[in-house]
């Protein structure tokens, strides 16, 4: 068991002093009526000022059981239909979406400190879009997403790696590696959306938006 005490390892609240040296804060989030594009803006940010992936997101699913899940995921595309992101469909993240086919994102952008969270249903891409972004993927990552089992167990390393030699093995010379057919999209569909911009002495903002009716309303909240 360490012998570390909690305040070891968990950062201290800033203190009065610490908040001083930023009283300014930060922007204000404007009052808009689109949120989507309020997120375009702040991801355009996020991509100029985090260190790596600035569109890594959290995903959470449920179980059958009801039992919460949560990963981090990359987000690939946005658009006014929802958040778009790749995956297995026979992971546990598959399964869990096939059964309950609603999801909650959560980006967080530390060099911002700002976090921004989505919920909504589920729904797989197109067929056409699927075939797509696969294509446009490096091709030894193609062949690791037909090469893995996701999520299921695997007896060692170098079976995987030896499946990998073996498809490269069936596809040298060729760019037409076919998408496997249990690799695919699924985008969020977003009926809620709260962004969140960090202020000093936790006055934090925060702003919700929800569908309604087909149109978006906002409520300011309180941090």
């Amino acid at each position: 068991m360490s012998d570390q005490s909690p305040s070891d390892v968990i950062p201290p609240s800033p203190s009065a002093e610490e908040y001083g040296a930023d009283a300014t804060g930060k922007p204000l989030i404007p009052d808009l009526t689109d949120p989507v594009q309020l997120f375009r803006d702040w991801m355009a940010a996020a991509r100029e000022s985090e260190p790596n992936d600035a569109n890594a997101m959290s995903l959470a699913t449920v179980d059958v059981h009801g039992r919460p899940d949560v990963r981090v995921v990359l987000l690939k595309d946005i658009s006014a239909e929802g958040f778009t992101f790749y995956t297995n469909f026979e992971s546990v993240k598959g399964v869990q979406l096939k059964d309950n086919p609603v999801a909650a994102l959560g980006f967080h952008w530390k060099s911002l400190r700002r976090q921004v969270r989505v919920r909504g249903s589920v729904e797989r891409v197109t067929e056409a879009e699927a075939d797509t972004y696969f294509a446009s993927r490096a091709r030894i990552s193609r062949l690791s997403a037909i090469a893995s089992d996701q999520s299921r167990p695997l007896p060692s390393r170098d079976v995987f790696e030896d499946r990998i030699k073996a498809l490269e093995a069936e596809y040298e010379g060729r760019e037409d590696i076919p998408r496997p057919s249990h690799w695919g999209g699924y985008r969020v569909v977003p009926d809620e959306m709260e962004f969140w911009q960090d202020q000093a002495f936790r006055m934090h903002d925060r702003l919700k938006f929800v569908m309604k009716n087909g149109v978006w309303t906002t409520d300011r909240l309180y941090p």
